[in-house]
């Protein structure tokens, strides 16, 4: 996801994002650590998107 992207979300969705990305992050690791998963990059992605929009919702908290 694109930061232009991030930023035209709403808040609800943002966070809504957030969550479902974290369980598909320890669905992913779990997987992983069972039998290695095809692209293993595709868990590093996945860390970064969150922190993206981790940081988005950080800001826009800041800012009210």
């Amino acid at each position: 996801m694109k930061k232009e992207d991030i930023t035209n979300i709403s808040l609800e969705e943002l966070t809504n994002r957030v969550n479902s990305s974290q369980e598909q992050l320890a669905k992913m690791k779990l997987s992983h650590s069972v039998s290695p998963i095809e692209n293993p990059l595709q868990i590093r992605g996945l860390r970064k998107n969150i922190a993206r929009l981790k940081t988005e919702l950080t800001k826009r908290e800041t800012q009210i």
